[in-house]
């Protein structure tokens, strides 16, 4: 490869971290300046809207009307422990893990609530589990997109639509980018700080009628925290779903989140954030074709992410270094692109394999991503030379 010049030009929006993500396009703090600061969250106004987040969100991504959405603390890790530990423990469980968010599910099944019947179907990083291995008689758990392994499920067709158990999917960094089926899906949880580049610390928690169900009809062994607490006296607690959160919500956060969801319907809804995003995967697939040093670490196409795209260097003198010395390769990539301005947070994920991850969600414009490459092409430049002369 040949050595490429210090572009001229820079990105308009360096921002291409994979959590808290990009704010979207013309996003300024006074948007917040009608936030119901200082009033109560159980205030009627402050209810409205706390619901108007639940109602906006049913609409844009079609969310079946008999499926519940609340808000709940903690972000999308919150959702998801609140799920696993109200409803797991019913039946059996196969669990998905293919890179470190679905891992940290199953330490949380197999070593905190220590269920004696659990399945793990794992593959490495760049790769699915088989999906036709999967038990449907049994709960599943699954990530929708891997966001440290820059690897998602093609769509929802291994799902069975006759299925017995439950399935909860950890749709953080597909939501609002990636169709999902949800006819199929009984727990779906993300948070706002992904697709959407709202704030960080609150999460989606959606349950359909049969995770209803499991709520009422099973009580699980172990102590259940109060931030966890779905159903009382065997019954749902369906005003947690309907603006009367289960803790404090921060208002701001709320404003910054509808301010999020108005600007989707502006420009077009999830058919427009999902062409956004593939827009952008598109323009970074067509750049690592034309390069011989670098690829994405997803190794089948229909598997790529869309939103947490992650590429693996290639070159024979990179892979020909101790681990060690390639992540400090990689980090030094990282790290001249954020000095000069060019990119900031695009380190592979810490329990990843070295390389580079790049946000592409809706709230990333594709001029953004296609004004990176050569910069791309510049820090490896400049890190090769300095590891083989």
């Amino acid at each position: 490869m040949t050595v490429t010049a210090k572009p001229n030009a820079h990105p308009n929006n360096p921002n291409f971290s994979s959590g808290p993500c990009s704010k979207r396009p013309g996003w300024d703090v006074s948007v917040l300046s009608d936030a119901l600061v200082g009033r109560s969250h159980r205030a009627k106004p402050a209810k409205a809207r706390i619901q108007e987040v639940s109602d906006r969100s049913r609409a844009i991504l079609g969310i079946p009307d008999d499926y519940y959405i609340g808000i709940v603390p903690g972000s999308d890790t919150g959702a998801m422990e609140m799920a696993m530990w109200s409803m797991l423990g019913a039946r059996g469980v196969d669990m998905l893990a293919w890179e470190s968010f679905g891992e940290g599910w199953v330490t949380d099944v197999v070593k905190q609530l220590k269920l004696n019947d659990v399945r793990t179907l794992g593959a490495d990083y760049g790769l699915l589990p088989d999906l036709d291995q999967v038990d449907f008689r049994r709960d599943v758990i699954f990530t929708w997109n891997g966001t440290t392994s820059g690897v998602r499920v093609p769509n929802g067709d291994w799902i069975s639509a006759d299925r017995e158990g439950l399935t909860f999917c950890d749709a953080t960094s597909a939501v609002f980018a990636m169709d999902l089926a949800w006819s199929k899906l009984d727990v779906v949880t993300y948070s706002w700080q992904k697709v959407l580049g709202g704030e960080a610390q609150h999460g989606m928690l959606i349950l359909s009628p049969r995770a209803v169900e499991r709520l009422e009809s099973y009580s699980p062994p172990w102590p259940m925290p109060k931030l966890f607490r779905m159903a009382k006296g065997g019954k749902f607690s369906a005003d947690i779903f309907s603006g009367a959160t289960i803790n404090t919500v921060s208002m701001l956060c709320v404003e910054d989140a509808l301010d999020s969801l108005k600007w989707v319907e502006k420009v077009g809804g999830q058919t427009a954030l999902v062409r956004r995003s593939e827009d952008n995967l598109a323009a970074l697939a067509g750049w690592v074709e034309q390069r011989d040093w670098v690829d994405f670490l997803a190794q089948d196409a229909s598997t790529r992410s869309c939103t947490s795209i992650c590429l693996t260097i290639i070159a024979d003198w990179f892979v020909s270094l101790s681990v060690d010395d390639q992540i400090a390769a990689a980090k030094k990539i990282v790290s001249l692109l954020d000095v000069e301005g060019a990119a900031f947070d695009i380190g592979a994920y810490r329990d990843a394999p070295p390389g580079l991850r790049i946000w592409g969600g809706a709230t990333i414009e594709t001029a953004d991503i296609k004004a990176l490459c050569p910069w791309l092409d510049w820090a490896y430049g400049q890190v090769m030379m300095e590891q083989v002369g």
